[in-house]
């Protein structure tokens, strides 16, 4: 059995790839590629009989150059990058990883507010130039620091990710509200409408996923509503923000801050407005890759893959 991953440096640095090849070589040959760029997928796994890739495109086309492929394991939540039809048609099981990275991304969601909060990037880099060193008074502190506790923190999306970043909310103090397109049952924060989230929140952290509802939600109207002292959290998707609309909040000081892991076009392109945008932190889409995470993810892409060969498929997507 020939089982090809096509992008495993978007899981491990390239001296890390034989742990990955280890850990599935006993269901048969692995051979493992760093990166495979779409015109060179069909080639690289033609005589595939398992799939095991992240954000690689198994479009229709390849798969029909496929023949002996029946099984796609993702190293993902999301499975957009993979024919789900064309697969289904091909009976070609197709499994995703879920809830691998809830506490990745629940840490770096804190980490961003944080910084932005305590306004850690001016002070560090005020620190390594030496004005502190030249302060006639002990403590230096000419950028304003802000308390979490008492503020209202607004969660788009209550999945799994936002219900445990509501608990850490709560942890600090925070009183919290949340949107989502399906009100919960027996939910113990309040339910708001969209525009009441916006003109309410003091943070607003989005957790949704991106489809044709949330794409560009956050917007010059929603924007609009926002609070001048508002900061806004992006660890979901990029497709979700309107990046120059953000950027303008940002540079005409109608919004205090903002913290993305995430942007419409990764890598990030350099033209991209929240590059040079005032008090913009941008992370590049790292919330998901703690090594302990990671760990966790090949474990659940192992056992999917494990529970398939044993006739019990599990996380099945078609």
């Amino acid at each position: 059995m020939k089982i090809v991953i096509p992008d495993g440096d978007t899981l491990a640095l390239p001296d890390m790839r034989k742990q990955i090849e280890h850990e599935f070589s006993r269901f048969g040959q692995v051979i493992c590629n760093g990166t495979t760029k779409p015109e060179e997928v069909a080639e690289k796994i033609a005589d595939a009989d398992i799939v095991l890739c992240n954000k690689t495109p198994i479009t229709r086309e390849v798969i029909e150059k496929c023949k002996n492929l029946k099984y796609i394991g993702l190293f993902a939540t999301g499975y957009n990058n993979i024919d789900i039809q064309s697969a289904t048609e091909k009976n070609i099981t197709v499994c995703n990883a879920g809830e691998y990275s809830t506490y990745g991304v629940v840490q770096h969601t804190f980490a961003l507010l944080l910084d932005l909060a305590g306004n850690m990037p001016k002070y560090h880099n005020a620190v390594k130039s030496g004005e502190w060193e030249r302060s006639p008074v002990f403590s230096y502190f000419p950028y304003p620091v802000h308390e979490l506790y008492g503020k209202i923190f607004g969660i788009i999306g209550y999945g799994s990710i936002g219900k445990r970043v509501a608990k850490v909310a709560e942890a600090f103090g925070m009183q919290v509200i949340i949107n989502t397109r399906t009100i919960p049952e027996n939910c113990e924060y309040q339910f708001v409408s969209q525009e009441e989230i916006f003109k309410h929140a003091d943070i607003i952290s989005i957790h949704c996923p991106l489809t044709e509802q949330t794409e560009n939600l956050i917007c010059q109207k929603t924007l609009a509503l926002m609070k001048p002292t508002a900061y806004l959290i992006n660890t979901a998707r990029g497709g979700i923000v309107c990046e120059q609309d953000l950027a303008n909040a940002l540079n005409q000081d109608k919004l205090a801050g903002a913290g993305v892991d995430v942007l419409a076009q990764e890598p990030m392109s350099p033209d991209t407005p929240l590059k040079t945008a005032k008090n913009c932190l941008i992370t590049p889409h790292i919330a998901w890759s703690a090594v302990e995470t990671r760990d966790r993810l090949i474990k659940i892409v192992v056992n999917n893959l494990e529970c398939y060969l044993n006739g019990k498929p599990v996380n099945q997507v078609n």
